[in-house]
């Protein structure tokens, strides 16, 4: 009787291990926040209503502030209230604004179009970097606005093309470090409404309680020390210095309004210092299985 053994069972193929993703150069990174910004205006050119906070609100604050605040406001050592109020309808404008990438990213988060973009072989960070960049050039498009308004009902900055260019300069790079601050709001909230809700509980005293929109001098002591240190008055201050309007605040003795200039420089580089990381390691989180 002779036994016939079994043939062995094919061995079967080994699993194959996924490739490890080679680090992007610069040149592919460049090309991944290209497309990721242009992604984000071509939203904003499907739905134009989405840019209403950078082009209807301006114009009617600007209108109201000037028109209802400047009837009863009166600048230490003279001067027009709209020479005055245009550098702080800038900073009121640009800094409630900036919530929207808070809204934006928040919203991609829930919508599960980040699934997606992980399943691609490009630089994670070209979300963030995409979203701060369209951000800043619907900036662009705020400050137009707020400066033709000006200009239409009768500002007029005493200073020359380049100097005015610097003013608006730096009111958009404490945009875009806002936005940077922003962009950890949005990874950190669970739905879009409520990094709109609690962004405008931390924007909208951040821009108030400045000298963005009356002199500092005849508030109480401690809300006039909190707002002669507000990162939105050095700015709003380096602005005027700039455009050549009245400037009450450069005749105050905290550090940040006698160097209004260098102040806006360093609390626009420490957000973005701050802030850039801590987004890009709370989008790992939050984007990791």
């Amino acid at each position: 009787m002779s036994l016939t053994t079994a043939p062995a069972p094919a061995a079967s193929p080994a699993t194959p291990r996924a490739r490890p993703t080679r680090s992007r150069g610069a040149t592919q990174r460049f090309r991944d926040v290209v497309v990721l910004t242009g992604r984000n205006l071509l939203h904003i050119k499907r739905e134009p209503l989405q840019l209403s906070d950078v082009t209807v609100q301006p114009v009617l604050f600007t209108l109201l502030f000037i028109y209802v605040f400047g009837s009863g406001v009166v600048l230490p050592g003279g001067g027009s209230y709209k020479d005055f109020a245009i550098a702080g309808l800038l900073a009121m404008n640009l800094t409630t604004s900036s919530m929207g990438t808070a809204v934006g990213l928040s919203s991609d988060l829930g919508s599960g179009v980040i699934d997606r973009f992980r399943t691609l072989s490009m630089w994670r960070p070209a979300v963030l970097v995409g979203r701060s960049l369209a951000d800043l050039m619907t900036a662009v498009i705020c400050s137009a606005f707020v400066g033709a308004t000006g200009l239409l009902v009768g500002w007029r900055p005493d200073a020359g093309v380049a100097s005015v260019a610097a003013g608006f300069a730096i009111f958009l790079l404490f945009s875009y470090a806002l936005s940077w601050g922003c962009a950890c709001l949005g990874m950190v909230s669970k739905s879009a409404e409520s990094a709109q809700g609690i962004g405008l509980v931390i924007l909208f005293p951040l821009a108030i309680v400045s000298n963005a929109l009356v002199p500092t001098e005849h508030m109480p002591v401690v809300l006039r020390t909190i707002a002669d240190w507000n990162p939105v008055s050095a700015v709003t201050t380096a602005s005027r210095k700039f455009f050549g309007n009245p400037n009450p605040s450069v005749t105050i003795h905290a550090w940040p309004m006698q160097h209004a200039v260098l102040a806006s420089l360093l609390w626009s580089v420490a957000l973005i210092a701050i802030f850039a990381p801590l987004a890009t390691a709370l989008y790992r989180r939050r984007t990791t299985d």
